[in-house]
């Protein structure tokens, strides 16, 4: 992508890599269809994957995402941004070189981080005029073991610190959406939810009209 979109909330969807790579591909456009407004490509690669590999999934994915104008990020391997159609990065904490990271990747890109009960990332994300911060997990989850569970009061106090859009994950489902009214977000992160379900499409059309309910 030339230009860049920018990131307002909806359906931010990370997806697995190690799943098989015709199955994935088939989810992700029917997903796609339903109306995902986000990607991040999970760095969870199969083992037999070499750098060349990683650059052919990517390209596959952000083929079928620029038809729908959908931005992708990777998680961590902001490096493969020098190599791919990728638009940014997901960082799982504060990287250490931030400053060298963008001079290395020598281009526009969009980027992002998670956020547990530290404040200080709000603060860090804030300051370093990131896209977005995705809180996880404010429900227990299976697919999220390396996140703590969030304090609500952290995702209140996080509105007051930052404008950036705020996305909740981790155990979101369409029987427990209804209990983040409570918060002021733009959009959720979900991995099972679309990914495993029969119907990808119609379960992301499911979600946008349960999200859409929320944000009003």
């Amino acid at each position: 992508m030339s230009t860049l979109p920018v990131i307002t909330g909806g359906i931010y969807l990370v997806l697995n890599p190690d799943i098989p790579r015709l199955i994935l591909l088939n989810k992700l456009e029917q997903a796609l269809e339903g109306g995902v407004d986000i990607l991040q490509l999970w760095n969870n690669w199969p083992a037999s994957y070499t750098y060349q590999d990683k650059i052919k999934l990517i390209e596959s994915v952000a083929h079928l995402a620029a038809a729908y104008q959908v931005p992708l990020l990777i998680n961590e391997e902001w490096q493969l941004i020098r190599d791919t159609p990728l638009s940014g990065v997901h960082f799982d904490r504060i990287p250490q070189n931030y400053e060298q990271i963008k001079s290395q990747i020598g281009r526009k890109f969009m980027a992002g981080i998670t956020c547990g009960n530290d404040l200080q990332v709000i603060r860090w994300a804030d300051k370093n005029q990131l896209d977005y911060v995705s809180f996880c997990s404010v429900f227990p989850s299976t697919s999220v073991q390396s996140c703590e569970l969030v304090d609500p009061q952290t995702i209140h106090k996080a509105r007051e610190i930052t404008r950036m859009p705020i996305f909740l994950s981790g155990g979101i489902k369409l029987d427990t959406i209804h209990k983040l009214k409570e918060y002021d977000f733009a959009g959720i992160a979900l991995i099972s939810g679309i990914v495993n379900a029969d119907n990808p499409k119609q379960t992301t059309i499911q979600y946008k009209h349960a999200l859409t309910n929320l944000t009003l």
